[in-house]
């Protein structure tokens, strides 16, 4: 059997609970007056009914599990309904949820990356057309190490950020 859901005023429901007692409660009055509209002329239902993109999904928490998950939420910047879909992505996907400053971490470390990136490019570019010699030779090719160094260390970084955002929506929080 399905069901309709829907937000009313309180003193509309009020009007409508009195109006509903004397004719066997809510359920039973609203079940009237659909079978009743379902029998007057409407136009011929569509061939395929349209199937959202999207789907809404309702929990019923008590107000301690309320509590919690907002706690939980407000700690890594996110709503209740974005710590709650990030969960379910996590489990169903397995890939890390960005918030927002987890997001903006990762989009400042990437700029990095491509900076560094950018001066080994020259470097490199330097010791393919110059013809250096001794200890200048040597000290580009220091240079490029110590860049192949920091590079390593942002993306050992950026695979630890990774692994530790996975922990935590696997572990609940």
């Amino acid at each position: 059997m399905d069901r309709i859901t829907l937000r009313l005023s309180t003193d509309l429901l009020a009007r409508f609970d009195a109006a509903a007692t004397g004719q066997g409660g809510r359920s039973r009055l609203l079940r009237s007056l659909m079978e009743g509209a379902a029998q007057a002329s409407l136009p011929a239902p569509s061939a395929a009914p349209l199937t959202p993109s999207a789907a809404k999904l309702t929990v019923r928490l008590t107000g301690v599990d309320l509590m919690r998950l907002e706690a939980e939420a407000g700690a890594v910047g996110l709503s209740r309904t974005q710590w709650t879909v990030a969960l379910i992505r996590a489990r169903l996907h397995g890939r890390p949820q960005l918030g927002r400053s987890d997001g903006t971490a990762f989009l400042d470390a990437r700029r990095e990356l491509r900076r560094i990136g950018v001066n080994i490019n020259q470097i490199a570019r330097a010791l393919n057309t110059a013809v250096l010699e001794g200890q200048v030779l040597d000290l580009e090719v220091a240079q490029l190490a110590a860049f192949q160094v920091e590079i390593a260390t942002w993306i050992d970084a950026l695979g630890d950020a990774f692994r530790g955002n996975l922990d935590y929506w696997r572990r609940g929080g």
